[in-house]
């Protein structure tokens, strides 16, 4: 498997609820999917204050599409947004704060898609040799 592979998919995010502010407003997003981290996928805000990322489980956006899902920092459902569409929230929590995240299901579907094209569900390894090796010669 070429762990240089990555799948991406840019989308646009509603930011529905913020800490800070009772205002809706639209945020660039991607997620991401590299074979190197199978279990994981990154997920890129590109905020006023620069670009925020979190990591969370590849299993909770593809179960968040169906039903709720989430323990911790990353709680994902399915919805409906006000006009009808279907989307699908994803919850952040921190810190410094939560905020809700509405994605077009459609999006989180390509995505999804596309990283279980790349890895499919069960298939999922890590090379630890391989990372043990990288690691050890980190340190030299």
């Amino acid at each position: 498997m070429d762990s240089k592979l990555t799948t991406k998919v840019s989308t646009t995010a509603v930011q529905i609820a913020a800490a800070d502010t009772e205002q809706d407003h639209d945020l660039s997003a991607e997620f991401n999917y590299n074979p190197a981290d199978p279990w994981a996928v990154t997920m890129t805000l590109n905020a006023d204050g620069g670009p925020v990322v979190w990591t969370f489980a590849r299993d909770l956006l593809l179960e968040g599409q169906y039903e709720p899902t989430g323990d911790g920092d990353v709680h994902v459902w399915p919805c409906l947004s006000p006009s009808g569409e279907a989307v699908v929230i994803v919850e952040l929590d921190s810190p410094s704060g939560e905020t809700l995240l509405q994605f077009p299901t459609r999006a989180v579907q390509d995505f999804i898609y596309a990283s279980l094209e790349t890895v499919p569900l069960g298939s999922e390894n890590v090379d630890v040799d391989a990372w043990l090796d990288q690691l050890l010669a980190s340190d030299a």
